[in-house]
């Protein structure tokens, strides 16, 4: 299924949201609060991509068959307007395999394939790994590159290897090395988007093409105005809208985990995109205060 938002420099849009997903208070998905919400990133907040099943939906404690329902939901939805990158890295090759077979099947644009997380695979490991599940389908592949979670960094030497892979399109990088990046980008056909809101700019200033973001949730349409004003060498006004968010960036992103800050976020909006499941927990009343506090700051107007 063709990208509605892709093109050759930016494969999967510019701006992207890793988004939540909404559970009801007993822990069920609701999968009509998921279409709610895909529309909402999509048509209110500028997003041109959405990231289904990644961190900040709560993947590892989603099952297959629930990825799968939210998946399609989320296409049903926006997925004639905005690209739908399909969440299908797991520290297992054979199970991330099925999940991209079954993210092409249920009408993905594209997939987002993590870095193997705990098992600290050796960078022949990773070579093997994401061919493996670029091999398993027609779809482009987003690499994700978190050593902090994963452990293990994906070395510039490997990124050049899996460059010459047809179908490996892009990174989303929070490693934040900007120079490995910049070499990377300089050499190979790599896309890049900025997979740390703290460095959205700074990406953007080396080459990226957009963003995977978190706070997208709230302001994506200032994410979307940034990238626009930089592309066309407003560099002032971009620097502006960074400056701006920065309380926004550092309620969601420096506090706790950010599934946690961004529900809580949406719901002082008016977009309750319900419970957080365990081993998260919900935001405590003092940490909705603060951040009822920068969202104000940052020039966001609250539900109530």
């Amino acid at each position: 299924m063709a990208s509605p938002t892709g093109t050759s420099d930016a494969p999967f849009g510019r701006t992207l949201t890793a988004m939540v997903t909404p559970f009801t208070s007993d822990g069920a998905v609701d999968y009509e609060g998921v279409q709610r919400l895909a529309a909402y990133l999509v048509d209110e907040q500028r997003n041109d991509g959405l990231v289904v099943s990644g961190t900040t939906g709560e993947s590892p404690t989603t099952s297959d068959e629930e990825k799968d329902r939210i998946l399609r939901a989320v296409v049903e939805a926006v997925g004639d307007r905005a690209t739908v990158v399909a969440g299908a890295g797991t520290n297992d090759t054979r199970h991330s395999v099925e999940l991209a077979k079954a993210a092409e099947r249920a009408g993905a644009h594209g997939l987002l394939v993590v870095t193997p997380y705990y098992n600290k695979p050796p960078q022949e490991g990773l070579l093997r790994h994401f061919t493996a599940v670029a091999d398993a389908t027609g779809l482009p592949v987003m690499l994700y590159d978190i050593p902090g979670r994963a452990g293990v960094p994906i070395t510039i030497e490997t990124l050049f290897r899996l460059a010459e892979h047809p179908r490996i399109a892009a990174v989303k990088d929070a490693k934040g090395d900007l120079f490995a990046g910049s070499q990377v980008m300089a050499s190979t056909d790599l896309v890049f988007y900025s997979g740390d809101d703290l460095l959205n700019l700074p990406w953007l200033s080396v080459g990226a093409a957009g963003y995977v973001s978190v706070v997208g949730h709230v302001v994506g349409a200032e994410l979307a105005s940034m990238a626009d004003s930089y592309r066309s060498g407003d560099v002032e006004n971009a620097l502006a809208l960074h400056r701006q968010l920065l309380p926004v960036v550092s309620a969601i992103m420096t506090r706790t985990q950010g599934a946690i800050m961004v529900k809580a976020a949406l719901k002082l909006v008016g977009q309750d995109a319900g419970y957080v499941r365990p081993p998260l927990v919900d935001a405590t009343e003092e940490q909705i205060t603060a951040l009822r506090e920068d969202l104000i700051t940052g020039g966001l107007k609250l539900a109530d």
